[in-house]
């Protein structure tokens, strides 16, 4: 079972990461940066100080980063040092180093060479970001931190805001966001699955944990007007959560721009 799991994972990688151009090379490499965050947490921290006190608002800040947090340490912390699960971008070069792990790995699952001696896996193309010098990324990939951070986000969007509209939008920006790290073969999917439960996970954890802190302190100085309590546990009246769907298709918009200027 667990090497058909596994056989399955390495042919969705290399069907997902077969498909190359130029231009999504570009698109791509930009997209799973870090920096396209920036206009998506600004654009949140601006709807909640248009809805809530600042002291609310700082309060809600923090359950977000712890969200992200947790969910970044579990992977990187908790689980990748005990899996050990290389990258497929380390495989192959460990492959050529005759890593006798590596072979056992891809001869398990009956990935034979090909005329040129070659394992599928070591034809996974990776982003060149200059003549010579490909990105790897660190040396173990189970679970996806890319993946987790971005879906503990989304899924704690999804249950702060409760709105079809930006929910849907901020998972589709999570899952592309997850999709380009396959793409540019530092991950295998199953990574990315393993990544999305963990940020599932986190969300309903820290968003429980200030449901509860908000039902508790119901009368602390954090509320302001009978207006923001009511926000609180009605998100369905929050205003301007549209300006987070807008800021990230300005993002996208302009990565796609500067992509095609690439060319």
């Amino acid at each position: 079972m667990l090497d058909n799991l596994l056989q399955w994972d390495l042919q969705a990688l290399l069907a997902i990461n077969g498909v190359h151009a130029p231009f999504w090379d570009h698109f791509m490499w930009l997209f799973t940066g870090k920096w396209i965050w920036i206009p998506m947490y600004a654009s949140i921290l601006f709807v909640l100080l248009k809805n809530f006190s600042l002291r609310y608002t700082i309060l809600a800040v923090i359950a977000i980063a712890l969200t992200i947090t947790f969910a970044d340490q579990v992977c990187a912390t908790l689980i990748r040092p005990q899996v050990q699960r290389s990258r497929p971008s380390r495989l192959g070069p460990l492959i050529q180093e005759n890593n006798e792990k590596s072979i056992r790995l891809m001869e398990a699952l009956g990935q034979l060479k090909d005329k040129n001696g070659q394992y599928p896996i070591e034809k996974i193309r990776l982003h060149e970001r200059k003549p010579g010098d490909f990105y790897r990324g660190g040396k173990y990939g189970f679970p996806s931190c890319h993946a987790s951070n971005s879906f503990a986000l989304a899924f704690f969007l999804l249950l702060f805001f409760k709105k079809r509209g930006l929910s849907l939008f901020i998972l589709l920006w999570a899952a592309l966001n997850s999709y380009s790290r396959a793409y540019i073969g530092v991950h295998f999917p199953g990574d990315l699955l393993a990544g999305m439960v963990i940020g599932l996970t986190g969300a309903l954890l820290l968003y429980s944990l200030l449901r509860r802190v908000s039902r508790q302190s119901w009368t602390s100085p954090v509320f302001g007007t009978e207006q923001e309590k009511q926000l609180i546990f009605q998100p369905e009246k929050l205003r301007f959560s549209g300006i987070i769907i807008y800021t990230g298709l300005a993002t996208l918009v302009f990565i796609l721009l500067y992509s095609w200027y690439q060319l």
